[in-house]
């Protein structure tokens, strides 16, 4: 059903304009998980092939035949989609649209912990990340280097925030993931952790005695104040990626990507 944009404060529309990450995550008219935004046709689509669905489409009036048409005829004939010119849907968001499509969709529950350590050689720990461009980079390089799954503290951000879903280009849809009370947790699930963080005993990122482990979950934390004492205390190993050039660190998504590459088990099988 599609409708075109008469007002950008009609209240139809209010999912796509008005409301915040958190009221889209409260939202209990959905099915009781709570809806989040996907943008770009691309992100749509791995999300429902996943089996995600669609709440409503924001979409600029030349994409209803072009880039969404196939996104459009695949979903219920109900689906209410809302349409408009490009300058009314920027006005409407505050933003203009990535190949001009938004997708208001329901959240799927999460796996339970243990449902993902049971199938799992390696993870990666996201402890205190709230910058969501780095969430959505992590993600995608854990997709595509091998990675079983992701866990999170609370203390990091929502990977189904728009931001986050665009920038891991969906793959927060295809990798496993849920949330973690501690990193501690994952001890009995059979998983050794690896805490990166410069330290004069740590390991170096390429050590043999790391790729031995069965199972080996990588703890990784903001670049700004690193891991808590704690979380490295309790870890099993340290671990450094070497530096030079006196550089002192990397950014999380860039030593999130080195780490997945050097550690991933099925690059060394």
């Amino acid at each position: 059903m599609i409708s075109e944009i008469s007002s950008i404060h009609q209240p139809e529309v209010q999912i796509f304009s008005d409301l915040t990450e958190a009221q889209l995550r409260q939202a209990k008219d959905t099915g009781g998980n709570g809806i989040f935004i996907a943008e770009s046709p691309k992100v749509i689509r791995v999300a429902m092939r996943v089996g995600y669905e669609p709440v409503s489409l924001l979409c600029e009036r030349r994409h209803i035949e072009g880039d969404a048409a196939d996104i459009i005829e695949a979903c219920s004939p109900d689906l209410q989609v809302f349409t408009g010119d490009r300058k009314t849907l920027a006005s409407l968001t505050g933003y203009t649209l990535t190949r001009g499509v938004l997708c208001a969709m329901k959240r799927k529950p999460l796996p339970p912990i243990e449902e993902i350590c049971s199938k799992a050689a390696r993870l990666i720990v996201i402890d205190g990340v709230t910058d969501t461009t780095n969430i959505g980079a992590i993600f995608r390089s854990a997709a595509a280097l091998g990675m079983d799954g992701v866990v999170l503290t609370s203390s990091s951000c929502d990977p189904l925030n728009r931001r986050s879903i665009r920038v891991s280009m969906g793959t927060v849809f295809q990798v496993p993931w849920t949330w973690i009370d501690n990193v501690a947790e994952l001890h009995r699930y059979g998983f050794k952790t690896a805490a990166l963080a410069l330290r004069h005993d740590s390991y170096s990122i390429d050590s043999p005695v790391l790729k031995a482990e069965p199972r080996l979950a990588l703890v990784m934390g903001t670049e700004g104040d690193g891991l808590s004492e704690d979380v490295i205390f309790g870890a099993d190993y340290v671990v450094k990626i070497p530096m030079h050039h006196e550089v002192d660190s990397l950014n999380v998504a860039a030593a999130t990507a080195l780490a997945c590459w050097e550690l991933s088990v099925r690059r060394h099988q």
